[in-house]
């Protein structure tokens, strides 16, 4: 599989098939807790939410928003993928104001380490993506 449009339905199902198969994040996923949601606005597919979901031993990255949501990440496609490319961390987003968030960051710092593993599974993926 290549050429997977991000955002589109198959990037978001990639992402989920590799969260699913790894043994590392799932076994993370039984001493953390959170969901997380992320809104893209202006996509060429519309509004784009999706949500990655840990708890009760299981990790999950589906369409929608997380239920129970803890955290809510908003930006636009514009900003999406300059973070994709690495013209613009993360970070330095939120900073500046081009991603909104909202909920409890104490939840994603006590699930830093799930985080750290998910880098992977999307470096996986963006090696299959086209950002056109």
């Amino acid at each position: 599989m290549s050429n997977i449009r991000y955002l589109s339905t198959e990037w978001i199902e990639a992402v989920s098939r590799r969260i699913a198969n790894s043994p590392e994040i799932q076994s993370l996923a039984a001493n953390h807790q959170v969901g997380v949601t992320q809104v893209v606005s202006g996509t060429p597919f519309g509004d784009v939410t999706y949500n990655f979901q840990v708890g009760a031993g299981r990790a999950t990255f589906s369409s929608g928003p997380a239920s129970p949501e803890d955290v809510r990440f908003s930006e636009s496609w514009k900003t999406a993928l300059a973070i994709n490319n690495d013209s613009l961390s993360p970070d330095e987003a939120i900073l500046l104001g081009h991603v909104t968030f909202s909920g409890d960051h104490t939840k994603l710092v006590a699930a830093g380490d799930v985080f750290a593993l998910l880098d992977s599974v999307f470096e996986e993926v963006r090696a299959l993506t086209t950002f056109a």
